[in-house]
């Protein structure tokens, strides 16, 4: 459902829950970094933890996948598309990084396979081909982005990790109207997405 996820963010962004930066996202804080008379810092849950970790690995497949499309898309706005994502994710993947390391939330420096598998896929297409495939690919990684941003803000404990997600949101769904666009100029096809398959549903360790 084309709508799904924008509506979605607009309705989290505008109740009272977006308001509760650093709020306890349901976990307790951890004491063991308490000082008597001091209260606790802002510290990562389990949440948090998890959040960093997947838009650590969404990160570095935006790069590694735009980096690919600059050198071989063959549509002048797939190819302008893939340059904006090498400089949105590249600052971002360096202001996540450290956000990680001051809340000493280890990050991944490598593709995870699903990415991996999705590059060398895109490495035998070439043309049309690899720009339509590159783009779909795109909607649905923005999408899960978008759900991952807007559960951290939601569901984190660290407030600079929310403010990281919340700050990221509006860009990222822009960039997804922005692909599903494309894709409709390169489909030949006014008002729908031909990218297939459910909304993605919340993150799940693995």
């Amino acid at each position: 459902m084309r709508v799904a996820v924008p509506a979605l963010a607009l309705a989290l962004l505008s109740g009272p829950g977006f308001a509760q930066i650093g709020n306890p996202g349901f976990m307790a804080p951890d004491t063991r970094f308490e000082s008597p008379g001091v209260p606790a810092p802002d510290q990562p849950n389990d949440n948090d933890k998890l959040f960093a970790q997947l838009a650590a690995e969404g990160g570095l497949a935006e790069v590694a996948l735009a980096e690919l499309a600059s050198g071989k898309a063959q549509a002048s706005a797939v190819g302008g598309f893939a340059r904006r994502m090498v400089e949105d994710h590249s600052a971002a993947n360096d202001e996540l990084a450290g956000l990680a390391e001051k809340s000493g939330i280890p990050l991944p420096d490598d593709l995870n396979p699903e990415h991996a598998a999705m590059r060398a896929r895109l490495e035998g297409l070439e043309g049309a081909a690899f720009d339509l495939a590159y783009m779909r690919g795109q909607i649905v990684d923005h999408q899960k982005t978008a759900q991952i941003l807007i559960w951290e803000i939601n569901s984190g404990q660290d407030g600079d990790l929310q403010r990281f997600a919340a700050g990221k949101l509006p860009t990222i769904l822009e960039r997804l109207q922005l692909a599903r666009g494309i894709v409709d100029e390169l489909s030949g096809v006014t008002g729908v997405t031909p990218a297939r398959g459910a909304e993605p549903e919340a993150p799940d360790a693995e």
